[in-house]
């Protein structure tokens, strides 16, 4: 599956997912991770209530199934969770492969029910067996 992270410096999750100047691409699986990709951007990104500045942000993590940053917008939040992409916020200090190495730590584990969802596993319903009477 394919992680985003907001960045400015490419080594921290530093940045609003609407203020990023950086966006670093992931492939993520159970034995580790590499880059695939990185989006620039430039123009206004600090001037609140420009919804464009989202649309190529969006479209860039468009096939990304989890993206983490600094701090996000309710409108950017709605329009990317709209998107099945799921949103993580962690603290600005926290580094990139740190978070990259705790997610495959965490799908090599027992993932939570989104997560298994974002990776494309369908989860197996467990029934009671039915007891006879």
């Amino acid at each position: 599956m394919k992680v985003a992270f907001c960045t400015q410096d490419m080594q921290h999750v530093d940045a609003h997912f609407g203020w990023a100047k950086n966006i670093a691409i992931y492939e993520v699986a159970k034995d580790g991770y590499r880059m695939v990709e990185t989006c620039q951007f430039g123009g206004s990104m600090f001037e609140d209530g420009n919804e464009d500045k989202l649309i190529p942000k969006i479209e860039a993590i468009g096939d990304c199934a989890i993206v983490y940053l600094s701090a996000i917008g309710a409108s950017a939040a709605a329009r990317i969770v709209a998107k099945k992409i799921h949103p993580v916020k962690v603290d600005a200090t926290a580094s990139i492969t740190g978070q990259l190495d705790r997610l495959v730590e965490t799908i090599n584990g027992n993932p939570p029910p989104w997560l298994r969802k974002a990776m494309g596993e369908v989860p197996e319903l467990a029934f009671a067996d039915d007891e006879e009477d």
